[in-house]
């Protein structure tokens, strides 16, 4: 809303910047010419709130009348305006649906594993009154929300007595809708909390106050699920002495002094092999370890990939371990809720840095460093630096050093997938022959095998002669799917 209010004050500055007053007279004379009675006219100020920022029910009549106001009667302007305004009320609408509750969703079965990481969970939010927030940051699929609800559920274990329980998803990576609406969240836990609707405010700041003064002193247990930003987090926070406050997120939640941040790494060898075997059986796993720990290396030990592997090893007996080389697990993985994960973290990015995910797969799965990430986008180190910082907030990739990056093998395998569909031929050949000559003036051993592209001649940079300076011809590529060597 808050965009299509910033678009009609550019629209108010291009018809002249007529006056509110002005604007008003001329709705007046629309309406009178339609009809309308005088008792529906808007007064000037009514008008002017119409310019201002945070309207979360605007009335629409109006706002379409203001656009015929300044731009006459082109029904061709106005009918773009009215699908505008339509498109942004149909977000709105489906932010304002939440899914929020007072009791815990039940815990997942196939839990495996995080003994340490769910101790220091408890710990941390076991410390009495001066309990800071908690949360837990990770990449998609690397089982944020299943940690969560484990260490909830065993905090309420515990308890002696019973204590408000609040539960909210706030879709900040659902591929299916918008981030929940802050105040339709509140809205939902000041009603669960015993507040009737008619003493709910309606301003969002108002809310969150009465909120916290519900929640003080109660000992809540409150989980946050899926948590897009600061923004959308901070007014959910209790802020109330004795509170528990779980979060979950997929973001580095920088900004927010008050809360305590856990990330969330991948599984360690031996929980990965239990997880598989709670969810292939461990006879089908009996025949070839060996084969199931390069297997787990492979997926990088991430849980949503693993279970969707050991279902389908649990599905397809005909498989034998061995059949489950890089192509066809990474693909597997994808296919069964991993690619649908990703894209969901990938469509919130900037453009700039969607196009480095996409250009990192002409890499080798491994560590990226600043110069080689400028050297494939052709920027400087400045800009490439900004965009892995911003991929590794979304934790996308993993920062390894001050100035390398590693991105784990499922995000590389997606960005493969996008590479050849999102990025121009042209393009893709460029960004591969600025990594060539990068790795020629570094003393890099990137051979073209290294950066295989479907359907692509890439020229290889001209190489220096050993004894004279005839001119090589150049070498090309053309081979299958991009693939590490």
């Amino acid at each position: 809303m808050d965009e299509f209010i910033a678009e009609l004050r550019l629209l108010k500055a291009w018809a002249g910047n007529p006056s509110i007053t002005e604007i008003t007279r001329r709705i007046h004379r629309d309406w009178q010419q339609a009809g309308r009675p005088r008792g529906e006219w808007p007064a000037r100020s009514t008008v002017g709130n119409c310019f201002q920022m945070g309207r979360r029910r605007p009335n629409t009549d109006l706002l379409l009348a203001m656009v015929q106001a300044l731009v006459g009667t082109d029904e061709a302007v106005l009918s773009a305006w009215r699908q505008s305004l339509r498109t942004v009320l149909g977000e709105a609408e489906a932010a304002a649906r939440v899914s929020a509750y007072d009791r815990l969703p039940a815990r997942l079965s196939a839990f495996v594993g995080r003994t340490g990481l769910a101790a220091e969970a408890e710990a941390l939010l076991a410390g009495g009154r001066d309990v800071a927030p908690l949360a837990l940051e990770g990449m998609a699929g690397v089982g944020k929300t299943s940690l969560a609800l484990h260490v909830a559920h065993r905090l309420l274990a515990g308890e002696d007595t019973d204590v408000p329980v609040l539960f909210a998803s706030l879709r900040g990576s659902s591929p299916q809708g918008p981030p929940a609406d802050p105040a339709a969240v509140l809205e939902t836990f000041l009603r669960l909390l015993g507040t009737t609707g008619d003493r709910i405010p309606h301003e969002l700041d108002a809310r969150a106050a009465l909120y916290r003064q519900l929640l003080a002193g109660t000992g809540a247990l409150i989980v946050l699920d899926d948590a897009a930003d600061t923004e959308q987090l901070r007014p959910l926070l209790p802020g109330a002495t004795g509170c528990r406050t779980l979060v979950t997120s997929r973001h580095a939640l920088t900004g927010l002094g008050e809360v305590t941040r856990l990330p969330v790494p991948p599984l360690d060898p031996d929980d990965s092999l239990a997880l598989l075997r709670a969810t292939a059986g461990a006879e089908r796993l009996a025949p070839d370890l060996p084969a199931v720990q390069q297997i787990a290396d492979l997926l990088g030990h991430l849980p949503l990939a693993l279970s969707a592997i050991g279902r389908h090893m649990r599905d397809h007996p005909a498989w034998a371990l061995g059949d489950y080389y890089r192509e066809p697990l990474l693909t597997l993985a994808l296919e069964d809720g991993m690619r649908a994960a990703l894209a969901a973290s990938d469509t919130r990015l900037p453009k700039g840095t969607r196009r480095l995910l996409r250009l990192l797969a002409l890499q080798p799965p491994g560590d990226v460093d600043i110069a080689t990430a400028a050297a494939l986008l052709g920027d400087p180190p400045a800009v490439a630096e900004h965009h892995l910082s911003t991929l590794a907030t979304a934790n996308l990739i993993e920062r390894t050093a001050s100035d390398r990056f590693r991105p784990h093998p499922l995000t590389h395998a997606y960005a493969e997938e996008r590479l050849c569909i999102d990025e121009p031929a042209t393009r893709i050949r460029q960004a591969l022959g600025r990594l060539l000559e990068h790795g020629r003036h570094h003393g890099a051993d990137l051979r073209p095998q290294t950066a295989a592209i479907r359907g692509l001649r890439v020229p290889m940079p001209r190489q220096p002669a050993a004894t004279d300076r005839e001119t090589r011809p150049p070498q090309h590529v053309h081979t299958g799917r991009v693939l590490a060597a």
